[in-house]
């Protein structure tokens, strides 16, 4: 997590505005962030996020819906004995698998065991169940997936979320790649909120990020 004065800091605020301002008619309480491929700072972008919106005073549970790859329990430091595929699959309820975080007013709930079917628990109706549980519960509601390219997951998940959130990286992510993404996303009937830049290296500052619309 970055310092709350830093410039990046301010960056992810400036991101949770325009995510807000992105749908004014619409309530916007659940949120996909993916990227094209791995390792363009999608997660990172994720657990930021998390806690911008948990510092503005909402009710956040962040989701590692990546089941394939997860991290959100090590950014955190929490167990992840019981997670998202414990509830998916009956083991647990949402209540008993949500840990709570060292920010205020964010939980967090992991992905817990590795399944050998992603996909299918994603899509399944019990995810949708969970989901609206979670709206009961929580004012905003974020799921770190895997990559788009990769895997159907967030292209699974996105259609059952009010908006997503696609990550490029500065320098690695090719155009043709993030071009593929959003039109696998939007062929799966995804509202995409816009592209956070990362890692774009600006004059006296390390990091920048960057918001826009499509």
């Amino acid at each position: 997590m970055t310092s709350p004065k830093s410039p990046i800091a301010e960056q992810f605020r400036t991101i949770r505005t325009n995510i807000q301002f992105s749908s004014i008619d619409e309530e916007l309480q659940t949120i996909i962030v993916t990227s094209s491929g791995p390792a363009e700072g999608k997660s990172t972008t994720t657990a930021n996020l998390a806690v911008v919106f948990a510092q503005q005073g909402k009710r956040v549970l962040l989701i590692d819906s990546d089941l394939r790859k997860p991290t959100v329990h090590y950014t955190f430091r929490t167990e992840n004995h019981v997670g998202l595929s414990n509830v998916l699959t009956r083991q647990a309820t949402l209540g008993e698998a949500v840990h709570v975080t060292s920010q205020d007013k964010l939980w967090v709930l992991s992905s817990g065991p590795i399944p050998p079917n992603p996909s299918e628990l994603l899509g399944s109706k019990g995810m949708k169940a969970l989901l609206e549980q979670a709206k009961d519960e929580y004012d905003i509601i974020i799921l770190d997936t895997p990559p788009v390219l990769a895997v159907t997951d967030a292209q699974v998940l996105s259609n059952a979320a009010d908006g997503v959130v696609l990550v490029v990286s500065s320098g690695k992510t090719e155009i043709d790649s993030a071009k593929k993404a959003k039109e696998l996303l939007e062929s799966a009937k995804a509202k995409i909120l816009g592209v956070v830049l990362n890692n774009k290296k600006v004059q006296d500052s390390q990091y920048y990020y960057y918001y826009g619309g499509k």
